[in-house]
């Protein structure tokens, strides 16, 4: 019978997790997102009943349990949704056209170069007042503090 030694172990070890690592790389796990550039014209507009949505990256990052960005387009007189909560906090930055949003409890009218902050678990929403489709960068995260619910 053979003796196994804290080589083997060590060895054996090491191929299991390098055989996961491996796994999960093929499963699509993108890892920890570094430095990165995201062209606009490489982002695909997918439709949607609102407008259109252009999903930039959604990842772990060095200090978030995860980044989300995306893009919406938002055809005119529409809202993204109904107001609603959630604990992530968010940054809305309007690109074009006008929309009022739901803030603090009232509704605001904003245009290009406004930057909306969604609290956590603050209600908001979004529409579109304007004639033309709005545009707007949306950028969310989760944390280590970030509310379970």
């Amino acid at each position: 019978m053979m003796k196994l030694t804290r080589r083997d172990a060590m060895i054996a070890c090491a191929s299991v997790a390098l055989t996961c690592s491996v796994g999960a790389l093929a499963q699509g796990d993108k890892g920890v997102l570094g430095p990165a550039v995201f062209d606009w014209n490489a982002l695909t507009a997918v439709p949607n009943p609102t407008g259109s949505v252009r999903q930039v990256v959604r990842q772990p990052t060095a200090t978030l349990n995860e980044l989300e960005m995306h893009i919406t387009t938002l055809n005119p007189g529409v809202a993204s949704h109904p107001p609603h909560t959630h604990p992530n906090e968010e940054l809305v930055i309007i690109r074009e056209g006008t929309v009022e949003t739901l803030s603090g409890g009232t509704w605001k009218r904003v245009g290009p170069g406004s930057i909306i902050f969604n609290a956590s678990n603050s209600p908001h929403a979004l529409h579109n007042v304007g004639t033309t489709p709005a545009v707007y960068h949306v950028i969310n995260w989760t944390s280590a503090t970030t509310p379970k619910s």
